[in-house]
């Protein structure tokens, strides 16, 4: 593929390995996967990153599903989570605004619709509202002054007030991971360009049940939507951004960063 249509200092893309010869030069000749750029203002959302999704360890796949319906396996684990610990660490530096998702269900299923119709075992408790499994990991947790969002939906933006909080911090791009990488995640991202909001994600940050589903997506998104890229090249992005960028608009951080002697 072209050099324009490659990931940043990455030789080799995600899903390289699953993507054949024509699509490979469809996607070239209709000159898809232009890298956008990151943004000026950028705030970072982390996709549900609770116990539901990611399990409570790295447990085999399917030995953690028995547990939590939803589970991703050791992908979570041994690969995102400490991308993610490292992109918050950087990103709580710069006293960027920081937006976590979970999604708790009414015990009756009600508030999620139709989407139960798409699981054998929707009756299972591990996203009622309450449970543990709603939480974000501890090792990824929200700090004081983050922003925590309840969805019901796929995408962060969907009956939420994201959008409101992105527009009072005027941010202008995201900074997207967590999971499931073809499902919340690849939602939010195109909801958000469909805002006008630059999205960025980092690959290795998100997750997902299925390697195929997570190629797949990554590869859909960075050709049609946001770009796809690695977690050097966002730390590396993020440590060159002045501090305080949000101060004025977001004084939680502010204040949260004053208290533990950053600001």
């Amino acid at each position: 593929m072209a050099a324009e249509n490659a990931l940043y200092h990455q030789k080799v893309a995600p899903w390289d390995d699953v993507l054949d010869d024509t699509d490979r030069a469809v996607f070239q000749a209709a000159g898809w996967g232009r890298r956008a750029g990151f943004g000026q203002r950028p705030a970072i959302v982390v996709i549900d990153v609770n116990y539901n999704f990611a399990g409570d360890n790295d447990d085999p796949i399917l030995e953690s599903i028995k547990r939590w319906r939803y589970a991703c396996g050791p992908e979570a684990w041994t690969r995102a989570i400490p991308a993610i610990t490292r992109i918050l660490d950087v990103a709580r530096s710069k006293r960027l605004p920081v937006i976590y998702t979970t999604n708790p269900r009414r015990p009756d299923g009600f508030d999620l619709g139709v989407w139960n119709d798409k699981s054998y075992r929707s009756t299972d408790v591990v996203d009622v509202l309450g449970h543990r499994g709603n939480e974000i990991v501890a090792e990824v947790a929200p700090h004081d002054g983050d922003i925590f969002i309840e969805k019901r939906k796929p995408s962060a933006f969907f009956g939420t007030p994201l959008m409101s909080h992105l527009t009072m911090l005027r941010a202008d791009s995201l900074i997207l991971f967590g999971s499931t990488t073809s499902g919340c995640v690849r939602a939010t991202a195109v909801d958000a360009v469909s805002y006008d909001l630059r999205v960025t994600i980092p690959h290795e940050a998100a997750f997902d049940r299925s390697q195929l589903s997570h190629k797949v997506a990554l590869m859909d998104v960075h050709m049609k939507y946001a770009d796809v890229t690695d977690t050097e090249d966002v730390v590396n992005y993020l440590s060159s951004l002045e501090a305080g960028l949000f101060d004025e608009v977001f004084p939680p951080a502010a204040a949260a960063a004053a208290a533990a002697g950053e600001a």
